[in-house]
């Protein structure tokens, strides 16, 4: 779903842009949202052929998902800091039109910036947390 997404907010920004007159692959923003989502693409095509269909040896599962985490969260990081360079053009773009520098609509802006960094943030912690080994004292107890 999320590569389908990504695909179809690259479509819509280029027909915005196209009816708008403004250029395409003008920015920072929009080369990295490229490359993005090329490269998730390229992660979830190594992801479903090694892991679900036909899917690989057990071995090469093994081997290969580390990396396939690695390379995860930097796509992730590489997305969220794109995120974050959208932010700051459309900030930039409204400001230049006469948006007040500390008005409402550039504190929203800012506001979901920073939520959406802090929200990255908790999501990689808890993919690099390791799960918490306890030992089996509970006598009769056994997990669900």
């Amino acid at each position: 779903i999320a590569l389908a997404l990504g695909i179809v907010g690259i479509i819509a920004a280029f027909k915005n842009h196209n009816e708008s007159g403004i250029a395409n692959l003008y920015s920072l923003h929009s080369w990295i949202g490229i490359g993005v989502i090329s490269l998730y693409g390229l992660q979830w095509v190594y992801g479903f052929v090694t892991f679900f269909y036909p899917g690989g040896s057990a071995d090469l599962r093994r081997a290969s998902l580390p990396w396939h985490v690695l390379f995860g969260i930097t796509i992730y990081i590489l997305a969220v800091g794109n995120s974050a360079l959208g932010f700051l053009e459309k900030l930039t773009f409204l400001e230049s039109s006469g948006l007040a520098k500390y008005g409402t609509e550039a504190f929203l802006v800012n506001f979901t910036a920073i939520t959406t960094v802090v929200f990255a943030l908790f999501v990689i912690l808890s993919v690099i947390s390791q799960p918490c080994v306890q030992e089996d004292n509970h006598g009769d107890y056994s997990a669900i």
